[in-house]
């Protein structure tokens, strides 16, 4: 590397150092560190485990707190250490050293990294944003290309969710006619996992050479992704057994000779509001009864969480379109390659990389979007 290199890695270095100061803004070490303590002083009370739901509350949050300024105490140390090491750099010989300044180098792509995580914490504020997501895709017009449309979007999100450390699980799905899938639904489990995949919520269309199409024409297809957050049982839903139809049958797929042998899979129907939720991937029907009843209640609390948004809007004298009903992001791979998200004009030209799973940028335009007061 050149002067020129160890130049740039400086300049690198202010840039964080100036990012870091704009989240100190929003992070607020100080508080942290106070609310920190309280949490412990908790911990440590006389009959703190005596309620252990309240308790693992408290656990959790005391996790979050502690974490999130260690995260930024901890680049702020690092950035002190980049800063170090170029000015011994500068005086020696280490300017000419590859190995040396491809150290700092990585340092500096590692640190630009955990800044941006700790970025887009400050974007969720909502009250179930650090929860887990239950996630529902189904196919929309286009018959067997829309079928395989919803399952290229399942292996989109569940390589997203890899990347990410996620843990995804398939609960219910219906395979396609011929191929794909009609509809599927699977938990996303990781920090924040309803906050970043309430940004994807809405109908998402693709443009392609049909694969099942003899001429192989141009085809346009549709699915729908509906997201709702994974809520804990101490969380407080108004679901009277009386309200509900609960129905059985065989399920179908993989699982083994139990599962597709006996009517284990669980179909619920909360009948004052028309959802409908279904299981069956669990090993016993209790555990799919269990599971649906979850993703029920999952549902409930996004059609509350809608109805607060559609008042809130309309209060602000604004049109709101729910998202699970509006087409949100095209994904063009023929004549060209492009995936544009339509609400915030993000766009890239490597579908590809979209598909296998490089969903960031999306997520996080739309999510700054949402945090940015709209012009009076």
């Amino acid at each position: 590397m050149s002067a020129a290199d160890l130049d740039a890695l400086a300049q690198a270095v202010n840039r964080l150092r100036e990012r870091h100061a704009t989240l100190a803004r929003y992070t607020d070490p100080d508080e942290l560190e106070r609310r920190q303590a309280e949490l412990e002083d908790r911990m440590q009370a006389p009959g703190f485990w005596d309620d252990p739901a309240a308790a693992s509350r408290v656990g959790a949050e005391h996790a979050a707190v502690r974490d999130r300024l260690a995260g930024f105490l901890g680049i702020a140390g690092e950035l002190d250490d980049f800063g170090e090491l170029i000015a011994v750099a500068r005086e020696g010989d280490e300017a000419d050293d590859p190995a040396f300044l491809g150290e700092i180098a990585d340092g500096v792509a590692r640190v630009d990294d955990q800044l941006g995580r700790l970025e887009e914490a400050r974007l969720f504020s909502g009250e179930h944003d650090q929860s887990g997501a239950i996630v529902s895709i189904n196919a929309g017009e286009g018959g067997t290309d829309a079928q395989d449309w919803a399952e290229m979007l399942l292996r989109m999100y569940v390589r997203w969710a890899e990347t990410r450390g996620f843990a995804a699980d398939v609960k219910e799905s219906q395979d396609g006619t011929e191929a794909g899938l009609k509809s599927v639904t699977f938990t996303v489990d990781g920090a924040n996992a309803y906050g970043l995949l309430s940004a994807e919520r809405g109908v998402h269309r693709l443009v392609r050479l049909s694969p099942f199409d003899s001429a192989h024409r141009r085809q346009t297809s549709f699915a729908a992704v509906d997201v709702a957050p994974l809520v804990s049982d101490d969380v407080e839903v108004d679901v009277d057994d009386k309200d509900l139809r609960v129905d059985t049958y065989r399920a179908s797929g993989a699982g083994g000779q139990h599962v597709n042998k006996t009517e284990s899979a669980i179909r619920i129907t909360h009948i004052p509001s028309g959802i409908v939720v279904q299981c069956q991937n669990e090993r016993s029907q209790m555990q799919n009864r269990a599971t649906a009843m979850s993703m029920l209640r999952a549902r409930l609390v996004q059609r509350e969480l809608e109805r607060r948004e559609e008042e809130a809007a309309k209060a602000r004298g604004e049109s709101m379109t729910i998202g699970f009903g509006s087409q949100i992001r095209s994904y063009v791979v023929h004549p060209y390659t492009m995936v544009k998200d339509l609400r915030t004009g993000h766009e890239v030209g490597n579908a590809q990389g979209v598909l296998d799973g490089d969903l960031d940028g999306f997520i996080r335009a739309e999510l700054e979007r949402r945090a940015t007061p709209a012009e009076a």
